[in-house]
């Protein structure tokens, strides 16, 4: 299993680790998967022009920006950026240049607004 510590993240060895599809153009690495009372932490990779569209937090969200841009209503997030959103907060998440972020969710968000297809 790959090493996980915050160090190794930040300086990229992100890079050697497996992702699966988590949305369209987003993969995901879950270095900790929901549990019961247990927080979600992963890593999420945007590609160029992936969006997740407007959603709800339903617990705590904080994110740290590893590498690249990731935007939303508020303003654009670059390395080293960390963003917290608030239960209860609602925003859409995009971003133009692709980036991979780090990320622990308290419990899973709800999707307010599909995309069209």
């Amino acid at each position: 299993m790959p090493e996980t510590t915050r160090e190794s993240l930040t300086a990229g060895g992100w890079k050697t680790l497996s992702f699966e599809p988590f949305r369209d153009a987003v993969t995901i690495h879950w270095i900790q998967p929901f549990e019961t009372d247990q927080p979600g932490v992963a890593l999420l990779k945007y590609e160029a022009g992936a969006a997740v569209p407007r959603h709800r937090h339903m617990g705590l969200e904080t994110i740290v920006v590893l590498e690249g841009t990731q935007s939303d209503e508020a303003g654009d997030y670059g390395p080293g950026s960390l963003v917290v959103n608030r239960e209860g907060s609602e925003h859409s998440v995009w971003s133009d240049t692709g980036c991979v972020v780090l990320i622990q969710w308290d419990r899973p968000v709800k999707i307010l607004q599909e995309e069209l297809a």
